[in-house]
């Protein structure tokens, strides 16, 4: 049941050290952060996790945009259009931008997430601020099609790969575990955007609910074989850990594979 997993970079944005950790920082250097898709293919088949932003959301939030990151699928021989199940981690505007990309996916969601950001809480500009209105329109539009598939809590997607729920950042956060050649690589989403949140044990500064985001960390270490089978989701890192796919630099990495040094 071994998949080869890829990370697919689509942006980034200039950030210092003080952004990203609840309580700041007392060296205020930089710290860029990257976007990613990821992609699982085996046998012919791929399944994606989240699909981004859009080029206008970008501009409107000041964020620099590298290529569509739907489109980059192709980079990889993944046709969009033949995708089955693509996995939206949460529906920050980061991670569910370009769903309509997707001309027949089943998207795969936690039920709590939906509830999350159709709820009362959406009445707070703090928690709402990571929302693209209508991108929660979009996906609820899609679930009128009979095109969501709800979750409610840990669940099989496809042989070899699980879905996990660690909520805190967002209150319905999933990550996904691959069974790989170098075994089980967990895709952490946003339960960690970069290695040192986890490793230091501070959370990043956009929460729902610190001590979820705590208890994420846990999670993602009881899930994972080791500290090195763990791939935050924004850490340019992952960028530089990893092989890259042939004639893909600095575009895709190859997650399945052990890492360089």
């Amino acid at each position: 049941m071994s998949w080869k997993v890829y990370a697919l970079r689509y942006a980034m944005r200039e950030a210092r050290r003080h952004e990203h950790f609840i309580g700041g920082d007392p060296h205020d250097a930089p710290m860029p952060m990257d976007y990613f898709v990821w992609a699982m293919v085996r046998d012919g088949q791929a399944i994606v996790l989240d699909t981004g932003f859009t080029e206008p959301v970008a501009r409107k939030r000041g964020r620099t945009w590298f290529r569509c990151p739907v489109d980059s699928l192709r980079l990889l021989g993944i046709e969009p259009d033949a995708v089955e199940d693509v996995v939206i981690s949460h529906l920050h505007y980061d991670h569910v931008g370009t769903f309509h990309k997707f001309a027949r996916a089943r998207f795969h969601l936690q039920e709590a997430e939906m509830h999350y950001a159709c709820g009362h809480y959406m009445k707070h500009r703090r928690l709402r601020h990571s929302f693209e209105v209508e991108d929660v329109v979009g996906i609820l539009r899609m679930t009128y099609a009979d095109r969501v598939v709800f979750h409610d809590g840990d669940d099989e997607l496809a042989p070899g790969i699980t879905l996990h729920v660690a909520a805190g950042h967002s209150a319905g956060l999933q990550c996904i575990r691959v069974e790989t050649e170098r075994g089980q690589v967990v895709l952490a989403s946003d339960v960690t955007h970069f290695y040192e949140n986890m490793e230091s044990g501070r959370p990043f500064t956009t929460a729902f609910h610190v001590g979820g985001m705590l208890d994420g960390f846990d999670r993602l270490r009881a899930l994972a074989p080791s500290p090195a089978h763990i791939i935050p989701g924004h850490d340019p890192e992952v960028m530089r850990r990893y092989p890259a796919v042939p004639g893909l630099e600095g575009i895709a990495v190859e997650l399945h594979r052990e890492p360089i040094a």
